[in-house]
């Protein structure tokens, strides 16, 4: 296995354990409660969690199945309302990862081109996209987590 499909793994895998750890943190009637309710621009934890989870499940949905459909629908908070759907939702998506990174067999196949949701463009750029932006939610879903602790408080 090639450096860079261990270091994008290690990445990916990383996201997925902060994914559970959050969730497993929060209390069951915080997973949803937005931080500031006089804000609906600012989300729940939960909701940035999710949005980290649909990101990665949308880009590995493609590469294994060609399926880049957004995940929104079977995402919403009335279906992954408790702990335990959010922590199976969790699972699938980081199943669905692993059937993809099966499939790269040498740091040279980030340099295959691929037909994504926008068209035609190389892998690498594909994941460190999906990578970013998995990031970019959950660093929102920790401030949203942090805010709720000061509430608390």
């Amino acid at each position: 296995m090639g450096a860079l499909i261990t270091w994008f793994d290690q990445q990916f895998a990383q996201v997925y354990s902060v994914w559970r750890e959050l969730i497993q943190e929060l209390t069951p009637e915080s997973i949803y409660r937005r931080p500031n309710e006089m804000d609906s621009s600012i989300l729940s934890c939960g909701e940035y969690v999710v949005k980290s989870a649909r990101v990665v499940e949308q880009t590995f949905g493609g590469i294994t199945a060609n399926l880049w459909d957004d995940p929104f629908e079977w995402t919403l908070p009335e279906t992954l309302m408790t702990r335990e759907k959010l922590l199976a939702y969790f699972d699938e998506v980081e199943a669905t990862r692993q059937r993809g990174f099966a499939l790269f067999k040498s740091d040279e196949d980030f340099l295959k081109e691929i037909v994504g949701p926008k068209g035609e463009t190389q892998l690498l750029s594909v994941l460190l996209d999906t990578l970013v932006r998995a990031r970019h939610h959950q660093l929102h879903a920790r401030e949203a987590f942090d805010r709720l602790r000061l509430l608390k408080s």
